[in-house]
């Protein structure tokens, strides 16, 4: 593809859906990550009851293994927390935890471990879950596996540099066209020039407020950034910009803009969320994932609604290309307990402890995964490998091409 090409709508939106296609193909655990409407088409058709009904909070809503990882906040600070909140409502938090069932079964099944290993990794999800929803001091956190450990040490050791390198392939103030980026029309530059003007952005990119003046925020670069399955189809901007505080040093940024799309996770019944979507994955990721949260700001951009964050050197995805035995055990644990920990700060302590205790109640044998969570991801991660199946068949000839 010609580094300098500007693609039509049209023409943009055909080569995305190849590349969404193309990605969910390379396996069946990508296929899992990539398919979040088949889950919720499998959680429509199931009679009702067959899941418990959790208090309702914000749930992520796209649970799997690579929407969590390190996230630093506006002071640099990391934790492992939810990085994707797409799907993001109020609902039923057991959603969450099928979800990353499924997820982790997968990629154990990918790792080629026996299905003893994950019959152990759903019973330890339940327990780093109820673990985390103990609520603040309740319980030691539990050691973080190594994949976790491995991928947090990277993060503290990153910095803009490192940033520039991946994202950019340098470190100068430009973002290179080509094969993950492509050149924006005339109409794209113009919304981002005003965009970037706006006092809240300015705001959300000199949060600290220091030198106790005026925050210069100037557009350097921009492009539409071919990236993900979920927002393939959907705007997705990188924007370079250059940050000059008073009394500080300038400073370059690389920014993140990204549509926002109506959820496919259903919302609890009478659930009160904001009706605009940019505005709804906010104030779920605020609930959520704190660190990430409070570096979001909801926006419009070509009449859609787009979240802006700045990209964080620390945020860092957890992209297990193969588990050992026990540690996907410990991984299932820890995950789990970071979920608990997301849904439990949003209750008090009595709705946290009832609901801890009716998710450790439903175990079979006193120590194995409830039923309903057992056969849940039995049953989805049969469907998906048809569907894997089916979709590499049907795209066979034109992903050849």
């Amino acid at each position: 593809m010609p580094e300098t090409r500007t693609f039509g709508s049209e023409e943009r939106a055909a080569v995305l859906e190849r590349q969404r296609t193309l990605k969910m193909a390379r396996s069946a655990h990508a296929y899992v990550r990539g398919n979040t409407l088949k889950f919720y088409e499998w959680l429509d058709g199931l009679p009702r009851g067959t899941l418990p009904e959790g208090p309702p909070v914000w749930i992520c809503g796209d649970c799997h293994l690579g929407n969590l990882g390190p996230l630093a906040d506006a002071e640099g600070h990391v934790a492992i927390q939810v990085r994707d909140l797409d799907q993001t409502v109020i609902g039923n938090p057991t959603h969450d935890l099928v979800r990353l069932g499924l997820s982790l079964a997968s990629a154990a099944r990918g790792s080629d471990l026996p299905g003893v290993v994950t019959a152990r990794m759903l019973e330890e999800m339940v327990r780093g879950y109820a673990s985390g929803l103990g609520g603040p001091g309740s319980d030691e956190p539990p050691p973080e596996p190594d994949v976790v450990r491995t991928v947090r040490r990277r993060a503290l050791g990153r910095h803009w540099k490192h940033l520039a390198r991946e994202r950019l392939k340098d470190v100068e103030p430009r973002i290179p066209l080509g094969r993950k980026f492509w050149a924006l029309s005339g109409e794209e530059r113009t919304a981002l020039d005003a965009l970037f003007g706006q006092e809240a952005v300015r705001r959300l990119l000199n949060p600290s407020g220091l030198g106790g003046g005026r925050t210069d925020v100037r557009l350097v670069d921009a492009a539409y950034w071919m990236k993900g399955c979920s927002s393939l189809g959907f705007l997705r901007h990188a924007a370079l910009v250059r940050i000059d505080e008073p009394g500080t040093k300038r400073r370059l940024a690389l920014v993140d803009l990204k549509e926002a799309v109506e959820a496919a996770a259903p919302a609890a019944r009478g659930a009160e969320m904001p009706a605009d979507p940019a505005e709804r994955v906010v104030a779920g990721a605020r609930a959520l994932s704190p660190n990430l949260g409070d570096r979001m700001l909801a926006l419009h951009l070509l009449g859609r609604p787009v979240v802006m964050r700045e990209l964080a050197p620390q945020d860092l995805k957890l992209d297990v290309a193969q588990f050992g035995r026990e540690e996907a055990i410990r991984a299932a644990h820890y995950l789990a307990y970071v979920v608990g920990t997301a849904h439990g700060r949003q209750m008090d302590e009595a709705t946290r402890s009832g609901w801890r205790s009716e998710v450790l109640s439903g175990r079979d044998d006193g120590d194995k995964a409830p039923s309903w969570l057992w056969s849940s991801v039995v049953e989805l991660a049969g469907r998906h490998e048809v569907g894997y199946l089916q979709h590499c068949r049907r795209y066979d000839g034109k992903l050849a091409a």
